[in-house]
């Protein structure tokens, strides 16, 4: 790891999401309780469900932290993440979920993605064939603990709300409470790379999220030049730390950023590569949602913050 100049920190943390997350309460026999998923639909349940469906990994995970079984999912939990899913089927991929192998599993609840368009689609015909949906959106830390209440609620299971919840609030409450105040917020850009192309992400973002929380500035926001993904921009924007994660095949990402944007001449004279503070961060924090590792992905970006407090990693 590498240092990096101190921020100002909030002495209280923060949460604004999808929605608030209260521990659930109702025992497993209970009736299902009534939901509102995270693009404000009633989620109407006539039982609690027993074969549900994630169409990604990242919130099929969400499920089984809440003590729920998997009766289908999409390949990127098994081909990209090697995540134990039992004896569950394989719908499709994340990007384009098979509608057919989903209502063959005759599943009686549908964990999707509101931020992905083939994920809008199937629940569109999934909802007209009278198979209950949820929509997720996870992108701070809150909204994991919208989602997890929501599940938690639904197997009973107000013990792991408690574990896999409750408990790395704490953390990173405590880990929060730990920084030293006083300096001037540290300036960052945030890309993410494919074999395609570099993109600047200036919210919406676990990592924007977790930074904007620990007092960063984004330089990415309200800078349209940026957007564009403009070298001139980010030049003149000289952030002091650069952060990327690559996307799909991680080889073929970081050869697209070397050739878009290490290229060029102008990269070395910015402050961050000068000072040695640009990072490629790990995927399994950075580009999957963290869920009950959200703790650890503070703690990674704490130590290089503040690694004479946190350590280095």
């Amino acid at each position: 790891m590498k240092k990096i100049f101190p921020a100002i920190l909030a002495l209280c943390l923060l949460f604004a999401g999808c929605g608030g997350a209260a521990a659930p309460t109702a025992g497993a026999g209970a009736a299902p309780p009534a939901l509102t998923d995270c693009a404000g639909r009633a989620v109407e349940l006539q039982a609690r469900p027993q074969r549900v469906v994630g169409l990604s990994s990242s919130m099929a995970e969400i499920w089984q932290l809440a003590g729920g079984a998997l009766a289908g999912v999409t390949d990127d939990m098994v081909n990209e993440r090697g995540m134990e899913v039992g004896e569950a089927a394989i719908v499709g991929t994340i990007k384009k979920p098979s509608v057919e192998a989903i209502l063959a599993l005759e599943p009686d609840l549908v964990i999707y993605s509101a931020d992905i368009e083939g994920h809008l689609e199937a629940a569109a015909v999934l909802a007209q064939s009278g198979i209950p949906c949820y929509a997720a959106k996870v992108e701070a830390f809150d909204d994991y603990l919208k989602v997890l209440a929501d599940f938690t609620a639904l197997t009973g299971r107000g013990d792991l709300y408690e574990q896999n919840g409750r408990a790395v609030q704490e953390k990173i409450r405590a880990l929060r409470a730990m920084a030293p105040t006083g300096g001037e917020a540290p300036t960052a850009l945030y890309l993410r790379a494919y074999s395609s192309g570099v993109k600047v992400k200036a919210s919406d973002n676990v990592a924007c999220d977790i930074l904007a929380d620990v007092g960063a500035v984004n330089v990415a926001q309200g800078n349209s030049a940026l957007e564009e993904l403009s070298m001139e921009a980010i030049v003149a924007a000289d952030p002091e730390f650069i952060f990327a994660v690559t996307m799909g095949d991680e080889a073929a990402a970081v050869e697209e950023l070397d050739r878009t944007l290490r290229a060029n001449p102008a990269w070395d004279g910015l402050t961050a590569v000068r000072n040695g503070n640009f990072y490629l961060l790990p995927k399994d924090l950075f580009h999957y949602k963290p869920n009950a590792r959200w703790g650890e992905a503070y703690e990674y970006l704490l130590r290089i913050l503040w690694p004479e407090v946190y350590g280095a990693a």
